[in-house]
């Protein structure tokens, strides 16, 4: 596999805190081994060559995890960036998807080095080096080192669009999946997930009221709470499932600085100023709605503040979801928050089709 293209570098260092698709970009040639190789063009990595399909691979975030996932490439998946927060445990509703978490080297481990990657030794990273630069200090020597030595970077900074450093091409959730799907030439399944997604999301936007909530998207700096960390719906693909929904940004309207951004946190007597009408608390693994209901909304109920905020008394905090999501965990956070902030419209109803899901999964296309 041949590389192309510069990384863009400057802008922010700092640690993690935390449609449509295209056609094929390279015509394909014979590689002289009786394959053939074919190129991919993505911003910032520019056109990478590929002599043979990748068969090992990994990302450092869960949306492309779980993008690549949905592409059948599974089995080939060898570690992830922080595990508790790719969200494979959804994949449990879908009888014949797994990932497990536990066989996923972790490549934080209080940073993350470059001996890793030779370690693991993927054919492919499913990662925007501008990430590696501007979020885990690596160089861009480090950078060009591991594509020389190890195997090329492929990938977009998707899921938040807010840092300073991301001056190129803001790719949507299917734009990025389809040129994964190009990567991994499984563009049939591709294909077949974008045209289920957009059936789904016509029956679910067919149904949502006249008038829509404004929503705070709230990250706790601790368990209970007592402050937060901002998002700001809109900016990348880990508020997908809210621009869907057509709810407006209570904090955006305020001009609250999103945390990706270097927003600080925000306190109850901020949120008690905003008073948006739904509150929706993202957290990072696997929450049950016991843990959910006992941790966050009961202490919300019982603080001296939160308990006058309108969306606390109106019964309306809500389980805000993972940040990072590809088309499988997408539909679930849909589904999820759809429920939270319409139970009257959608109650406990799947609003999408688990089966057929699994069915694009696995290669049962005609299924």
């Amino acid at each position: 596999m041949k590389y192309g293209g510069a990384v863009a570098g400057g802008g922010l260092l700092a640690g993690c805190i935390d449609g449509n698709g295209s056609e094929p970009t390279g015509t394909g040639t014979d590689d002289g081994s009786g394959g053939e190789s074919y190129s991919v063009t993505m911003e910032p990595v520019g056109t990478v060559e590929f002599d043979t399909v990748p068969e090992t691979w990994f990302p450092y975030t869960g949306d492309y995890a779980d993008m690549g996932v949905a592409l059948g490439q599974g089995d080939g998946l060898s570690a992830i960036g922080i595990r508790a927060r790719f969200g494979s445990h959804l994949y449990n509703e879908l009888p014949d998807v797994s990932v497990d978490l536990g066989e996923l080297t972790e490549l934080w481990q209080d940073g993350t080095g470059k001996e890793i990657y030779y370690e693991i030794d993927a054919d492919l990273h499913v990662i925007d080096p501008n990430f590696m630069v501007n979020r885990l200090e690596w160089s861009e020597d480090d950078v060009e080192e591991i594509e020389t030595n190890v195997a090329p970077f492929f990938g977009n900074t998707v899921f938040s669009r807010v840092y300073d450093w991301h001056d190129y091409a803001d790719y949507t959730m299917y734009e990025a999946f389809g040129k994964l799907a190009e990567v991994f030439q499984e563009q049939e399944r591709y294909e077949a997930f974008a045209a289920y997604h957009d059936e789904v999301l016509t029956d679910v936007q067919g149904r949502l009221p006249d008038e829509t909530p404004e929503v705070a998207v709230l990250y706790p700096a601790s368990v209970p709470p007592e402050s937060f960390y901002p998002y700001l719906i809109g900016n990348g693909t880990q508020s997908k499932h809210w621009t869907d929904l057509h709810v407006g940004d209570a904090l955006a309207r305020n001009d609250i600085t999103d945390a990706q951004a270097g927003g600080g946190e925000i306190d109850y007597e901020t949120l008690l100023d905003i008073d948006p009408d739904a509150l929706a608390i993202r957290l990072q693994g696997e929450i049950t709605d016991e843990y959910f209901e006992q941790e966050i909304v009961a202490h919300l109920r019982d603080h001296d503040v939160a308990s006058d905020l309108q969306a606390v008394r109106n019964d309306r905090v809500i389980y805000g979801g993972l940040t990072y999501q590809g088309p499988i965990i997408h539909l679930f956070q849909l589904e999820e928050a759809a429920q939270g902030l319409y139970p009257e419209e959608f109650s406990d109803e799947d609003l999408f089709d688990r089966q057929q899901v699994n069915d694009i999964v696995t290669g049962n296309l005609d299924g």
